[in-house]
């Protein structure tokens, strides 16, 4: 099983700052891709950004500039430092984790609990 712990989160005013963590734990899988989604009140989960095993990132144009992803392969966490937060960055962040575990290399996602970040103008 694979255990995902977030960390972070809260309020902050506009142009703030704050900074997400995310720490995966457990056996028996090497991770490919980790990252963070988030959801607003009435609005579908998005990408926020991941990084994979290579260290290629991916952005939500809205965050780019802005955020920035860094992740620890040795300690299976992922960063992310946001900045210049706007009233509009307000949702609950997920940790998003992709594993591949086993002989055919099976892949599966495993989701952290969510922590709430709240950007008041």
């Amino acid at each position: 099983q694979v255990q995902v712990v977030e960390s972070g989160g809260g309020l902050v005013q506009a142009g703030g700052s704050l900074r997400l963590s995310c720490a995966a734990s457990g056996s028996g899988f090497s991770i490919n891709a980790m990252g963070w989604y988030r959801q607003a009140p009435g609005k579908q989960r998005e990408l926020v950004a991941i990084i994979n095993s290579d260290s290629s990132t991916n952005y939500a144009d809205s965050v780019k500039g802005r955020f920035t992803i860094s992740r620890d392969n040795a300690k299976n966490t992922v960063n992310l430092q946001m900045n210049s937060l706007k009233p509009e960055d307000t949702a609950v962040f997920y940790c998003y984790v992709r594993i591949v575990r086993g002989g055919l290399q099976m892949q599966y996602i495993y989701w952290g609990q969510g922590t709430q970040v709240t950007v008041s103008s």
